[in-house]
């Protein structure tokens, strides 16, 4: 996204960049620019480059992150999308692309609600008009996603509550593509993330217990029940948890894959329900 000069500074002072050098931040002169161009006043400016210093994500202190070309709010506390999980959405649209038209779109564990909303956007481009649902446990992240989806015209409906909890139930056996960009960072890992990271991220959003895929196998297990015949689910995780993550997968009865994307050091597994199954409705 280009970055437009500030009317009070339209060039970058060596002092914000060298604050924010030592400060540990590795791009300093692209953060200095961003800084620069979103702070309203000089005041509000010095501000921003105090509080990146202290260590808070570049995006809290900016407001917004951007995500596949969407600008989208990013509030104190609420987990930062990352730039691997566009990786996501691309498989994402891939699965749907050329298979359904008007998709049911629903996005597990939402956050900021970018991954939906970029996959929505996308699907609009392809002219397949999608039907987005999104939810999340943490209500801090349903107010940024609620804030994003009116600013993409009021797209979409987000709920609050635990996985599929708070779905509607006319969505059982209807959605065709299900993203969850779940908690997949071992419980002792959680201490060696950046401190951007782990002190002001939420941990629900970070923490997947002892291996790192005891929300994956809760998202597997019942996704089945809510997929269409031919359906697909996908959910991002590391290189190394990808077996364990296919064979979840595989164990709920869906035809999975795994795809990796080297240049975001990402990785995706895929599961597809098999399009002859007959829906399963029950408890």
């Amino acid at each position: 996204m280009p970055v437009s000069a500030s009317p009070f500074l339209p060039t970058v002072p060596a002092a914000i960049v060298s604050t924010l050098r030592a400060a540990g931040c590795v791009f300093a002169e692209d953060e200095a620019e961003l800084l620069i161009a979103t702070a309203r006043t000089p005041v509000e400016l010095d501000d921003m480059v105090r509080r990146r210093a202290d260590g808070l994500p570049l995006e809290h202190v900016l407001g917004w992150a951007e995500f596949r070309g969407l600008r989208v709010a990013v509030e104190p506390g609420v987990f930062v999308p990352r730039r691997r999980t566009e990786f996501l959405v691309e498989r994402a649209v891939a699965a749907v692309a050329g298979h359904v038209t008007s998709p049911v779109v629903v996005d597990l564990c939402c956050g900021s609600g970018a991954v939906g909303l970029a996959l929505a956007a996308a699907l609009d481009r392809a002219e397949l008009h999608p039907e987005l649902h999104a939810a999340d446990i943490d209500p801090a992240a349903v107010r940024c996603a609620r804030r994003n989806a009116a600013a993409q015209g009021g797209r979409g409906r987000i709920y609050e509550g635990d996985l599929y909890d708070p779905l509607p139930a006319d969505l059982l056996g209807r959605v065709d593509v299900l993203v969850a960009n779940v908690p997949y960072v071992p419980t002792e890992a959680i201490g060696t993330l950046p401190p951007e990271a782990r002190d002001h991220e939420p941990l629900v959003a970070l923490d997947g217990g002892v291996d790192g895929l005891d929300v994956l196998r809760r998202v597997t297990a019942a996704a089945p029940r809510w997929l269409a015949p031919g359906g697909s689910l996908l959910i991002e995780t590391s290189e190394v948890q990808a077996a364990a993550a296919a064979a979840a997968f595989t164990a709920s009865g869906l035809t999975t894959r795994v795809t990796t994307c080297d240049e975001l050091n990402a990785t995706v597994i895929t599961g597809t329900r098999p399009p002859s199954e007959r829906a399963q409705q029950d408890a």
